[in-house]
């Protein structure tokens, strides 16, 4: 039986329409359809990841280069001077509703700390 796609991996194959606004062979970037900042825009591995608490070793390399990517992003959109927050959400409690990891990139308000 084929297991069903995460929302993301649909998104990463062009199955549902996104606003893409980066893209290399490892993640793709788009922005959040429902965004809690004025900039908010999730990055994706395009390999199945499904949270944080089970990334292993061999993932660190994509984890690493995801992460390399986000001041990037962040000049390309205008907001690397001013800030930016990035989150990873991992399991149920931390707000995570996608089984496919992502990093958030919140940007363009001054953030309150603590965040929820």
């Amino acid at each position: 039986m084929m297991k069903e796609k995460t929302l993301f991996e649909r998104i990463c194959d062009r199955d549902i329409p996104a606003d893409i606004i980066y893209e290399d062979e490892l993640c793709l970037a788009f922005k959040d359809i429902d965004p809690q900042s004025p900039s908010h825009i999730l990055l994706v591995p395009k390999s199945l990841i499904t949270r944080l608490a089970n990334a292993t070793e061999k993932e660190a390399s994509i984890l690493g280069h995801m992460l390399s990517i986000i001041p990037q992003i962040a000049k390309q959109q205008g907001f690397l001077e001013s800030g930016f927050r990035t989150v990873i959400n991992s399991g149920p409690d931390s707000g995570e509703t996608v089984p496919h990891l992502h990093m958030h990139i919140l940007a363009g308000r001054k953030l309150t700390w603590p965040p929820g």
